[in-house]
């Protein structure tokens, strides 16, 4: 535990070795981490190295009751895993609960040596971190929201490296800077680590050149503003002005909203400061103009600029044979109001969340891939996930008069190497909003998305199988859908969930279960003796 001051309000977080945000890890592509996690807090924790591949070693993904039972008081774990044909920037959060909130801090994985970018080498790097802060404590905040099942308060400030910035009460000190030289080109490394907004972000008088998304390497292509959702990372070439320009430059970052909800609209600042002799106090300072908070238009047209090099040296694989297909709906819902009581979720219900109108279980006293890998599943899930909406309705129209969702653990069993094609079909079941779905343990590639309900007859004739963008974590659109392309090469059991982590808590997630293929080199690694026990 750490005492930390923001807008004036000091608390207790969990921390990392006394650092908030926590450490950056810096590695090599090819490189094996091993990694100590001694737990001193009374929470149980558990640490996911989000869109690390971990190619047989689900023993290291890190989600709670997933992969392992949590680190438990007292305890510790060495993640042991080997970074695998990915370089750019990736990030670790804690997984279990809320205590992403104050968990989090950068994966910084450069080139092989003597490879170089696919772009002009940058002067420096610099990684920029999206986050969110409570005063009050986010667990007490989760907590409240699950026992009454209304929304969650929504959070003070957004911060960039753990900093709000000038824009908030009393935080003009707490503000990142950014300080830099003219003609001079840096490499920013954004993450988004926020626990329930996507982020615009854009600097004053400044273009961005987008370079990598979610650590694959993108066609590059310039932009005033990009967006950004919670668990995604950007890599933008930021080339500074030739010659000192006489200002100060606002960085801002504010969420775009689809829902119905509350959230937090306010506006995090960092300064772009150029190295002069004259006082800061006297420059004037620029700020940009942001898209508008529901600019849904945006976001699509962003989008769809990202695209995979697709060349020899980073081809795009993308399956061209589906061989299973599935159609998932996204979305929120409600559940019955336990014992006499009334719930503050809409007409007096829970608020839910589900995929295929299962909002999902997990265990308590086991990990789904213990349960599996022991073969003592039985009582733990069921192998029988809906590959489609048991009951079908207009899912972006009229929601139907029914918004209760099942529940239950189910995963989808999936033979080594089959190729997978999802369709995440948003709804508009209290109200349409888009999901940054996030898949562990793989990559996927975006192939297609659109508005509306998907039509199985004509839009894959629309997909794009040549260069569509390849990431961990994809925003389904407001009102829409997007397909999503990848090969199953990767044996054990893969959380699938919405990184917005109230709709995770309320039941958007499932759970993949690729089985071992025939080969030594197709099979899930035995477990660790130190695996956390639940």
């Amino acid at each position: 535990m750490q005492n930390v001051t923001r807008l004036c309000h000091t608390k207790s977080i969990v921390s990392v070795n006394g650092q908030f945000p926590g450490p950056r890890i810096v590695a090599r592509e090819g490189d094996r981490l091993l990694i100590k996690v001694i737990n001193h807090v009374p929470n149980n924790i558990s640490i996911h190295w989000h869109g690390i591949r971990q190619l047989r070693t689900g023993w290291a993904d890190g989600p709670a009751y997933v992969t392992q039972c949590p680190i438990q008081t007292g305890q510790s774990y060495v993640y042991n895993y080997t970074i695998t044909g990915q370089r750019g920037t990736l990030f670790w959060h804690a997984h279990i609960s809320w205590l992403r909130a104050t968990l989090y801090g950068p994966i910084i994985i450069l080139p092989k040596r003597g490879v170089p970018y696919p772009f002009p080498k940058p002067y420096k790097q610099v990684p920029i971190i999206f986050g969110e802060w409570w005063n009050t404590d986010p667990e007490a905040v989760i907590t409240q929201a699950m026992q009454t099942g209304g929304g969650p308060n929504v959070s003070d400030a957004y911060t960039i490296n753990g900093l709000p910035g000038p824009l908030y009460n009393c935080s003009a000190k707490d503000t990142f800077k950014l300080k830099v030289k003219a003609g001079k080109t840096y490499l920013l490394r954004l993450i988004n680590a926020a626990l329930n907004d996507e982020l615009f972000f854009s600097i004053a008088n400044h273009t961005l050149k987008v370079v990598d998304v979610d650590a694959i390497y993108v066609k590059p292509f310039e932009t005033n503003t990009i967006l950004i959702a919670p668990g995604q990372t950007t890599n933008l070439l930021l080339t500074t002005k030739s010659q000192f320009p006489n200002a100060k430059f606002l960085m801002l970052a504010r969420p775009y909203v689809t829902g119905q909800g509350t959230f937090d609209n306010s506006t995090v600042a960092g300064i772009l400061e150029y190295e002069t002799p004259l006082p800061m106090n006297k420059l004037q300072l620029l700020k940009p103009i942001l898209p508008a908070l529901n600019d849904t238009s945006f976001a699509t047209k962003f989008s769809n600029k990202l695209r995979s090099l697709a060349n020899s040296q980073f081809p795009a694989n993308v399956p061209q044979k589906v061989d299973k297909h599935f159609f998932f709906t996204v979305g929120l819902g409600t559940s019955p109001c336990n014992s006499n009581k009334t719930c503050q979720g809409p007409n007096g219900t829970m608020f839910a969340a589900s995929i295929n109108n299962v909002s999902f279980v997990l265990p308590n006293n086991s990990a789904l891939l213990q349960a599996h890998f022991s073969g003592q599943s039985k009582g733990v899930y069921s192998p029988y996930f809906p590959s489609s909406p048991i009951i079908p309705f207009n899912y972006t129209g009229n929601p139907p008069n029914n918004t209760m969702v099942g529940n239950g653990t189910k995963l989808v069993v999936l033979p080594f190497n089959t190729s997978v094609e999802v369709v995440l079909q948003d709804t508009s079941i209290l109200g349409a909003e888009s999901h940054p779905l996030h898949l562990h343990g793989f990559n996927f590639f975006v192939v297609g998305q659109g508005f509306g309900n998907f039509n199985p007859n004509k839009d894959p004739a629309k997909f794009n199988l040549v260069d569509p963008v390849e990431r961990n974590t994809v925003g389904v659109p407001s009102g829409g859908w997007v397909a999503i392309r990848f090969l199953a090469d990767n044996p054990g059991v893969w959380f699938m969930h919405c990184h917005l982590e109230i709709h995770t808590s309320w039941g958007l997630k499932m759970a993949w279960l690729v089985l071992d293929g025939k080969l030594p080199n197709q099979k899930l690694l035995p477990p660790p003796a130190d695996l956390p026990k639940c």
